[in-house]
């Protein structure tokens, strides 16, 4: 089975990243999260501390496996600063890997890598300029091609049901859906 990562830096949405590890690992998905610092223990926006699963130094993804980043400031910028990350996400792109991204991710991480194509969707007033093959839609989450945007931590189930949907169906995405009481 495939591994999905979930990347976490200083900042990050706690909405958006704990919601969408609990919702794919409902779905049976293999979720890893992961620290892009050389610690384990990872401070959320609002304060809420985590202990990720593994540190990326550790992390070999292949074009298998899903690549997570969640929003959340500074934690979006942290993880466009973070190489060893956008060098993963690139190649993972190139190999047509699935990638999701949400809040100010899709902004600040995948658009300065190309990585946006067809309609994408950020937080609103994140949207970047002078992007030449997407389309800022505004819409709670955009699916185009191997990626998958979502704008914020409001529509965090709608994200990760969309990550479900691909990776183990949508029969699978509506059953973990009922079971949460979400009716999107």
């Amino acid at each position: 089975m495939n591994t999905t990562y979930l990347f976490l830096a200083d900042g990050f949405e706690e909405i958006e990243a704990l919601a969408s590890v609990d919702i794919m690992r409902r779905a049976g998905m293999k979720v890893t999260t992961v620290s892009i610092t050389d610690r384990s223990e990872v401070t959320g926006a609002h304060g809420v501390k985590v202990c990720a699963d593994a540190l990326i130094a550790d992390v070999m993804a292949t074009a298998d496996d899903v690549l997570v980043c969640p929003g959340g400031m500074p934690g979006a910028a942290n993880l466009a600063a973070c190489g060893k990350l956008t060098d993963m996400l690139t190649a993972h792109n190139k190999a047509n890997g699935l990638i999701a991204a949400i809040c100010a991710s899709p902004a600040l991480v995948l658009a300065p890598l190309g990585i946006l194509k067809g309609n994408a969707t950020c937080y609103p007033g994140m949207e970047p300029v002078n992007l030449t093959e997407a389309e800022m839609t505004g819409q709670p989450v955009e699916v185009s091609g191997n990626v998958i945007t979502g704008n914020g931590p409001a529509n965090t189930f709608a994200f990760a049901l969309a990550v479900v949907a691909r990776v183990c169906g949508a029969a699978k995405a509506g059953e973990v859906a009922a079971g949460m009481l979400y009716k999107g």
